[in-house]
């Protein structure tokens, strides 16, 4: 299939009529110049090829920072009908709940920064990080595990890792109701026994910043973010856990394709009826997957509480560590929303994009009610990131989903290419960041040239009242697996 057209609708939005076989038209959030980018690869082909699954409902979305990904684009979004449609793990994507946590201190940055090679070695030594990481805490049994599929977050805190405040601040809760681990395979178990509590590779990071601005004083109170303070943001997800399940996954789910006689546009679109057995079972296994992510976020941050602790020598009161939100950006949810003035249950796949569900949302902790939820947009490691919340027009335009990311602009090889004899760490030290990582190829896989401008994306999203920014943070110093 050649690249679809594109009709503009509005300075941020654009629109794939449906042709062939699609069911609904693809919709593409991004202005003039993101639009450029995104024509550059395969994904607007995915926006399409999503649009032809059963029951897809409204529109298959993508948000500016989207770039070509498994079967679904990575930043694409699509609901469907809970009891007609579909769900696909290349809707959810392999790291299953892949997502990013915000943490705020009482720290000053210009008090903190001549010190942040100091606490970025601390949190290297404390967070084992890199491929098949392993050993931040002792390998769990598989009885332990199967609490963590059903638990998820509240686990490690009923572990002694954080405290019942965390879980106010997490989606859900902390725990995706419906994890069940007897549909889990004994691999997956096997590849998650010691891996929690670690950060893993490629672009997972925990990153030590700056609050460089706020453009929403009374949002930013509400989640304690305050000029020149110090924030951490940590990304990562399920590890093997969760790869290892959607590889199982695919597997059956393909089966399932052929079974159902579903038409799928392409292998990697493999999908089941909701209300399937195969269906269920995977929605079961993602959400155990999800709960491990929650879990291992959980961990990680207690991690990173004591480490700054220890190493500042000063007590937790005064660091002041308290989780803002805690965020997943590969998922697929049941949720009850309006689509053209009627009532709709449909299972929303988010991949590499997040929820941003509006002011009032039921859904959301009190504290977060009256702002709407926090959406936390990382950039690439040398530049800035920013906080939005979400919007009741999000709910409206986008079943309350939002952007990830900068999104990529270069395959992982393609940047390494691009960073051959290049002296990486000193153009990052320039840059004001120092960095720590097991391999220099994956800081030449991250580095800012390899990734859109975040901070057009998130203006993008503002713009078309999906998310409203309230700060913006500067990276003093990365950890990288």
């Amino acid at each position: 299939m050649s690249s679809p057209e594109l009709k503009k609708i509005n300075e941020n939005l654009w629109e794939i009529a449906p042709f062939g076989e699609m069911r609904v038209p693809g919709r593409i959030f991004a202005s003039e110049k993101l639009i450029q980018a995104i024509r550059a690869d395969e994904s607007l082909k995915q926006v399409a090829n999503v649009a032809q699954l059963p029951g897809i409902v409204g529109y298959s979305f993508a948000m500016p920072d989207i770039h070509w990904g498994y079967g679904f684009p990575i930043g694409g979004v699509a609901a469907f009908d809970a009891d007609e449609g579909i769900i696909s793990p290349g809707g959810v994507g392999y790291d299953i709940n892949c997502g990013v946590r915000l943490m705020r201190t009482n720290l000053d940055a210009d008090k903190i920064t001549p010190r942040i090679k100091e606490l970025v070695a601390a949190l290297f030594t404390h967070v084992p990080s890199g491929v098949g990481s392993h050993g931040a805490i002792k390998k769990l049994t598989r009885r332990d595990l199967e609490q963590v599929a059903v638990r998820g977050a509240g686990w490690a805190v009923e572990h002694g890792f954080g405290t019942d405040d965390d879980l106010e601040h997490i989606e859900d809760g902390g725990t995706l109701g419906g994890g069940e681990p007897s549909v889990v395979s004994q691999r997956a178990f096997e590849r998650g026994a010691d891996q929690m509590g670690t950060l893993g590779s490629g672009n997972h990071f925990i990153e030590i910043g700056r609050v460089a601005d706020i453009y929403d004083p009374d949002a930013a109170a509400t989640m304690g973010i305050f000029k020149d303070n110090i924030v951490v943001i940590l990304h990562t997800g399920s590890r093997g856990f969760g790869y290892q399940i959607c590889d199982d996954f695919i597997k059956s789910t393909l089966r399932a394709s052929q079974k159902y006689e579903i038409r799928i546009p392409d292998r990697q679109l493999a999908c089941a009826p909701l209300k399937s057995p195969e269906g269920r079972d995977y929605l079961a296994a993602m959400r155990s997957a999800a709960n491990f992510a929650f879990a291992n976020r959980q961990v990680i941050s207690s991690i990173i509480e004591n480490a700054l602790v220890k190493s500042l020598n000063i007590s937790p009161s005064e660091l002041g560590f308290r989780t803002v939100w805690d965020i997943a950006h590969n998922i697929a949810k049941i949720e009850d929303h309006q689509f053209q003035g009627k009532n709709v249950r449909v299972c929303v796949h988010r991949k590499g994009a997040t929820r941003a569900f509006g002011p009032g949302h039921p859904d959301l902790p009190e504290i977060y009610r009256q702002i709407g939820q926090p959406v936390l947009i990382p950039g690439d490691m040398g530049t800035e990131s920013f906080l939005c919340v979400g919007t009741t027009n999000a709910m409206q335009a986008t079943f309350g989903s939002s952007c990830h990311g900068a999104g990529r602009v270069l395959s992982r090889h393609q940047a390494k290419e691009k960073a051959r004899s290049r002296d990486l760490y000193r153009e990052l030290a320039e840059s004001g960041v120092y960095v720590m990582a097991n391999e220099k190829g994956t800081i030449a896989e991250e580095m800012p040239f390899a990734y859109k401008n975040v901070a057009d994306v998130v203006e993008t999203m503002h713009s078309a009242n999906i998310t409203r920014k309230v700060a913006r943070f500067k990276p003093l110093g990365v950890i990288k697996g």
